[in-house]
Parts: C-alpha cells; structure tokens; sequence
C-alpha cells in the first residue's frame, strides 16, 4: 500500500450534515478524477489507485486531483437522520455540493468518476445528469463490478451481512474477519489486508474496534423489496445507461455474483459501450490494488498521449 496519505476536507450538504472527502495530487488541477466506494466501505479503499494516478500524471507532466469522498453515514461522513434516506439518490444529492466546492476552489476542465459497486450506481446517475446540472460533464466513467442490471441472490447475500454490529480486540482480529467476509474481493496479503482493514474501523468507549459505518444502512437495502422491483429498477437503469455520453470502462471480476457476463456484454453492445475488462480469480468486487487492476484504470484514465487521444 502506499505511504503518502490525502488530506481530509469536508463540505455541508445544506442540511445540517458534514460530508468528508479526501484529497489526493494537485488541489489546482483541472483534471478531477471522483472514487467513490462500495455499500460498506469508505474512502481510503482507493489509496493505492489514487497515489498511481498521481504518479502517472506527473510522470507524464500533468496535474491531477484525486478526490475519494466518505458518502454519508460512512468514514467521517455524518450519518442521516432517517435511515431509510440510505439511498443512491440521496448520495448523489450529496454530490452535487461537494461537486461546487471542487470547482470553487479550482476551475474542472475534466471530470472522470471511478465507481465501485454502490459508486457505480452514483457514477451512472451522475453521468447521465443534465449537464447543467454538474460543473463539467462526466468525461470519463470507471464501472468497478456493477452495472444497470445487478443479481437478485448476489444482493441478498449482501444483504445478510450489511448492519451486523460486531466488536474486535485488535485492528487484525478485524482484518482476519473481514478478510473471510470479503475474500471476493482477490487475494491480497496479509499486510494488505490490515490496510484495507484499518480504515474501516473506529474505536469504541471500551477499548475495542468497530465498523466505521452506520448500521442503520441495513433498513434502507432491506426495502429493496423483490425480485420484482429489482427487475423494473434494472429496466429504469438500462434506460438511463443508454443516456449516457461518457467513455466507459466496465470492470468484472471474472467469479462476480453481483453482474454476470451476459449483462457485461450487453453493456458492451448498448448505450456507450463500455469496454470491458475482466480478472480472474477475483469476484465482488475488484480492489484496484492489483498491478493488472491499476494498469486498466490508468491507461483508460491516463492513457500515454503519444498512443491515444485524452
């Protein structure tokens, strides 16, 4: 994992809430790349893709602001006050002033959004926003294992662990647990672990360690209600998946529950036609951690001007 570590900011959202985000590279770049995590995690799950990017860009003589925002009731993000408010439109209300504020404090030419999961969905609302809506449309969009159509047993099985309120001694007692709750997410070792761990948890008054989110996330995914309503939400999906403008990159993990081949390939083959990238030996979903990983995300965010058009 990297050593060098992004600064914390946080925005309101006009409602009484702080929303945290961190920041990574040049906080004067006008080329803005936004990663935003999976139902659980936070944002410090993409500090090793967000020191790469740095690195590429400088190593290409750019500038670039890498910015990894706690959506609420994760990180240091508040919480809301109506747990069943847990719901990707309100994350990307949330987005909009944070949004404002990047381009306050410098002008964004260019807008690029890694999406894992949770994110992805944030990604695919905010990309197929109005573009007056947002201070520059999105250029690029990174889909990290997750689309407009999305298993009904894989959100289940999510849903049997989302809210469990458990207690550690030890930050590697947590990690060693979270390393068997999470093991789709790719062989990592047991030092990366921790580090994947570590901002995951907040002390409690007794000297143990706990999730760092609010568990009452677990009402809001429990209302998702059927396989019914889950197919007429993937047809509302498709539909806005088919409106969006920007270049996408679709990454899979080859063992994925969560978005099987054939909704890849279809996303391949409608709307912007995303370019598809699948690991093996990686399930839901991909950390972005492995060389293989960054490699994609780089070359389609970065790509070397003398091969490839920005």
């Amino acid at each position: 994992m990297s050593t060098l570590e992004p600064t914390l900011h946080y925005v309101s959202t006009g409602q009484n809430r702080r929303l945290a985000w961190w920041q990574w590279g040049a906080p004067e770049a006008p080329h803005l790349v936004v990663c935003v995590h999976g139902l659980t995690r936070q944002g410090r799950d993409f500090d090793v893709i967000a020191a790469a990017l740095v690195a590429r860009a400088q190593a290409q003589g750019r500038a670039v602001r890498v910015v990894c925002p706690d959506v609420a009731g994760r990180g240091y993000s508040d919480s809301l006050p109506d747990p069943l408010a847990y719901q990707p439109a309100t994350y990307v209300a949330d987005m909009l002033p944070v949004l404002a504020d990047l381009q306050q404090r410098a002008p964004i030419a260019a807008l690029d959004w890694i999406g894992t999961s949770m994110g992805g969905i944030m990604g695919m609302l905010i990309a197929a926003m109005p573009q007056d809506k947002l201070p520059a449309p999105v250029r690029r969009l990174v889909l990290n294992d997750v689309g407009p159509e999305l298993e009904w047993a894989a959100l289940q099985r999510i849903g049997a662990y989302v809210g469990q309120v458990q207690t550690w001694d030890t930050p590697e007692q947590a990690a060693a647990a979270l390393r068997v709750a999470h093991a789709s997410f790719g062989p990592h070792s047991d030092a990366v672990w921790l580090e994947l761990s570590r901002h995951c948890l907040r002390p409690t008054p007794d000297g143990r360690w706990r999730l760092h989110y609010d568990p009452a996330i677990a009402q809001a995914f429990a209302s998702l209600g059927t396989p019914e309503s889950n197919a007429k939400a993937s047809a509302a999906m498709w539909h806005l998946y088919d409106r969006i403008t920007a270049r996408v990159l679709l990454l899979r993990g080859g063992d994925s529950d969560l978005l099987t081949r054939a909704a890849a390939q279809t996303m391949a083959e409608r709307g912007p036609k995303a370019t598809v990238v699948e690991f093996a030996g990686v399930g839901h979903a991909p950390t972005l951690i492995a060389p293989d990983q960054q490699r994609a995300v780089l070359d389609f965010l970065l790509p070397d001007p003398a091969s490839a058009a920005a």
